[in-house]
């Protein structure tokens, strides 16, 4: 009877403490970072399907999710220009406040303007380099995804 009741109140405890997304899927609050450096558009594509099943699977409310295009990745939002099924899924994205963190490096090295080559970017949406804020990211605590 003791271990019933000590359940009861851990479960209720539980429930109190997490959001109800958390508990109706097992899933807690998760911190992750999904990183891009790659131009194929059908993986593009299915990365950003994946980021998608990610939300739908944990809850909006329960991610704390950011996406790192460097290299050859920041061609998905310079493809989004054009595109309008990408840029749909990177602004369906964005409402749900996944963000996204271009590589300076990048930009610089391969001559592109932000403003006018990539879709939907802000001055805030730029780190340093894309490798060293993967590391910053992992060393705060996100989980590190390569899809």
């Amino acid at each position: 009877m003791y271990k019933l009741f000590m359940s009861i109140i851990s479960s209720a405890l539980l429930a109190t403490a997490l959001p109800a997304a958390a508990v109706e899927t097992g899933y807690s609050t998760q911190k992750v970072v999904y990183h891009i450096n790659y131009d194929d558009p059908k993986q593009q594509a299915g990365a950003l399907r994946n980021i998608q099943n990610h939300i739908n699977a944990v809850g909006a409310e329960n991610l704390d999710l950011k996406v790192v295009l460097h290299g050859k990745g920041v061609t998905l939002l310079q493809r989004a220009n054009d595109d309008m099924d990408f840029q749909s899924k990177v602004l369906n994205l964005k409402s749900q406040k996944i963000a996204f963190n271009i590589c300076n490096n990048t930009l610089v090295g391969k001559k592109i303007d932000y403003q006018t080559d990539l879709f939907d970017v802000r001055e805030s949406d730029i780190v340093p380099s894309g490798v060293a804020e993967l590391a910053k990211l992992q060393r705060e605590g996100y989980v590190y995804i390569k899809p």
